[in-house]
């Protein structure tokens, strides 16, 4: 298992930078799934959105890496997508977000891929109260 090197801030409080992240760029369909109780979970949350063009899956990445930087001084562990810009993937250990493009997010379908999660959908203009 890999270990969160930085102890001062929460799983949940990383998972909230980074929904901030995705709503500052008016990210879609913004969806927190709460693996802590499904086994063989790789981690905590996984916080999935959609966007409309390659620009706009860009500018949010780079807002939630911003966001989560500015709270907690972090960088993500491991980041993959930046290229391509259909799939982001931005990996805080804890928590893990995932940028799609709209068609990509339908052909991999996380949600239905990890069914046993617990699936909080965050409204649009909503503050992150998903604990």
């Amino acid at each position: 298992m890999r270990i969160n090197k930085n102890q001062e801030f929460t799983a949940e409080q990383f998972r909230d930078f980074v929904v901030r992240g995705m709503q500052e760029k008016k990210a879609q369909d913004i969806v927190v799934m709460d693996l802590r109780n499904v086994k063989n979970a790789i981690c905590d949350y996984f916080v999935i959105c959609s966007g409309n063009s390659d620009t706009q899956i860009d500018a949010i990445s780079t807002s939630i890496e911003e966001e989560v930087y500015k709270a907690s001084k972090q960088d993500p562990w491991h980041k993959e997508g930046k290229l391509n810009r259909e799939w982001i993937l931005l990996d805080y250990v804890d928590v893990v977000a995932h940028v799609f493009k709209k068609d990509r997010r339908a052909f991999y379908d996380l949600e239905q891929l990890w069914g046993d999660a617990e699936i909080h959908v965050i409204e649009d203009n909503a503050l992150v109260t998903v604990s």
